[in-house]
């Protein structure tokens, strides 16, 4: 698995940014120190918020995206989102580095995701798309550091889902912990994947949605950004006729590599029911698909450790126990920080990639063999 490897990188800081498919309006930043294979230490980690005209300009460029489908030229507002974004979370790392007493020289790299704002999986033989938004030049010249990109593209043009990417992060966490093969690591954000480890394999891909659906139904019947502690939900009932179809979807089923969009499972799949209880259904919906996940899996998990948005929604987490019949442990109460995950990963990510070991996998991602990737964006001479 070690194809590459460079033993000239030894342990050191590295800084990730993630900004996930839901447009929370926080770029989150994580510092972690690793070698690529182990969690060494954890540094400082913080959400920075996003300038109010960028979050406005990313719901353009994401409406144009679906337009777009990858067909034709990219749309114009591509290059100005990508600038601007750059430019704004290459400001909120320096700020980081400068309040928490850090200095350039002293991380190694960024791992920088950039903004998904399309991502087609492979489908009937033919290979898929994704597309992320960030210019890893233009970072490296504002922060001064090594900076690594565009993580997926490597995979996708391989023949693989080009997610999810978390699967060698995740098992390094369940690793920190000593969860075994009882064990699953799912993350929730807009879109839900799992990771499981055996003895000799290591199996990942996403499950289904997580907070996409619920948080775009709330915004449209509310205004506002989601359903806070699942207080929607909670007081609404789940339609379980609506459910029980829902969760015949064939990708439920479909056997793994697999990968979603954040709009595969829209919020029109409540359309129909009240605020409430289409916020209970959907809630429903995530945790039920989750179940069907694990009935997928080598060995179906006892104990499922939680991390991303999702794990702060009480009910998803009692849906999940109840739908899934697992127990649910969230990532923090286990010793991670179940906010920095994410980023945290793309800073194990950049220090992988520098050392050429493989970020993806036949059984995460579905490439032939285990694949690096990540572009590197050399810092300033």
């Amino acid at each position: 698995m070690n194809q590459g490897k460079s033993s000239d990188i030894k342990s050191s800081w590295a800084v990730g940014l993630m900004t996930g498919t839901v447009l929370d309006g926080f770029i989150d930043i994580a510092m972690i120190r690793s070698d690529g294979e182990t969690i060494d230490d954890f540094g400082p980690w913080e959400l920075a918020p996003y300038p109010t005209d960028i979050r406005s300009l990313l719901a353009q460029t994401l409406d144009a995206a679906r337009q777009w489908q990858f067909k034709g030229p990219e749309p114009e507002i591509f290059r100005k989102a990508e600038i601007a974004l750059t430019e704004a979370q290459s400001q909120a790392v320096n700020l980081f580095l400068e309040k928490h007493g850090f200095k350039a020289a002293d991380i190694k790299a960024v791992g920088f995701h950039g903004q998904t704002v399309l991502h087609a999986a492979p489908q009937g033989g033919k290979r898929g798309f994704t597309r992320q938004l960030g210019d890893g030049a233009i970072m490296a010249n504002i922060v001064g550091t090594d900076v690594v990109y565009d993580f997926r593209s490597a995979d996708v043009e391989a023949g693989g889902q080009g997610a999810p990417l978390s699967a060698i992060y995740h098992k390094a966490m369940l690793g920190k912990i000593g969860g075994g093969a009882d064990y699953a690591m799912l993350n929730l954000g807009g879109v839900a994947n799992i990771t499981w480890c055996g003895a000799d394999d290591m199996v990942a891909f996403d499950t289904g949605p997580a907070n996409a659906p619920v948080n775009d139904w709330i915004r449209a019947k509310t205004g506002k950004e989601m359903d806070r502690d699942g207080k929607i939900a909670a007081s609404g009932q789940v339609d379980e006729e609506r459910l029980h179809r829902l969760l015949s979807h064939p990708f439920l089923s479909a056997p793994y590599p697999k990968s979603l969009d954040r709009f595969d499972f829209p919020a029109s799949m409540a359309e129909g029911l009240g605020l409430e209880d289409g916020a209970a259904t959907l809630t429903a919906f995530t945790a039920g698909a989750v179940g069907k996940a694990l009935d997928l899996l080598p060995k179906r998990p006892k104990h499922i450790v939680i991390c991303g948005g999702g794990r702060k929604n009480p009910v998803m987490m009692k849906e999940i126990a109840k739908r899934a019949q697992v127990e649910v442990t969230i990532a923090d109460d286990a010793g991670l920080r179940g906010d920095a995950v994410e980023a945290e990963c793309f800073a194990y990510l950049a220090m992988r990639s520098l050392r050429g070991l493989p970020l993806s996998f036949p059984h995460t991602t579905g490439v032939a063999a285990p694949l690096t990737g990540g572009k590197i964006a050399r810092k300033p001479a």
